[in-house]
């Protein structure tokens, strides 16, 4: 991977921590345990990690013997959503005796973080964007919502 290239990666990953720290920032501030620094790092890995699978099977194609590696990227792409959803898992607590649950939206907030990662990787920087202001509009707009007129009524 030329320099210049390696520079657009390491600017990737910049933008990939910014939009990552600002849902960070808003579960932080929120008073959770997965914040500003875990999403801003799981935001990042995803642009290295896809960026580095891209790099491997650049210019593979069957029958290619000059290339120790073949393969799908978006395979990389499967293998991050799968990491993603086991470290969600640890933010989850189930209480049994309360039959409740929380931590569940801290992880899907880490999975949309991931999928901004993926994004800012594909260099699709305005759905990145805008899936950080939807995310954030979730978030904090919603979760005023429900504060203010309590969650809505199951069936």
């Amino acid at each position: 991977m030329h320099i210049d290239a390696q520079i657009h990666v390491l600017l990737q990953a910049l933008c990939a921590a910014l939009l990552g720290g600002i849902l960070g920032w808003e579960r932080e501030a929120a008073g959770k345990l997965a914040g500003l620094r875990t999403h801003m790092l799981v935001c990042m890995s995803v642009v290295f990690f896809v960026q580095l699978g891209q790099h491997l099977t650049a210019g593979s194609t069957p029958g290619e013997t000059d290339r120790a590696f073949h393969g799908d990227p978006v395979r990389v792409i499967e293998a991050l959503a799968t990491c993603i959803a086991f470290l969600g898992a640890g933010t989850i607590i189930r209480d049994r005796d309360a039959e409740t649950a929380r931590g569940l939206t801290t992880a899907a907030s880490l999975f949309v973080t991931a999928a901004i990662g993926v994004a800012v990787a594909l260099d699709c920087y305005l759905i990145a964007a805008g899936a950080t202001a939807l995310a954030l509009f979730v978030l904090r707009a919603l979760g005023w919502i429900e504060g203010r007129f309590g969650p809505p009524k199951n069936g």
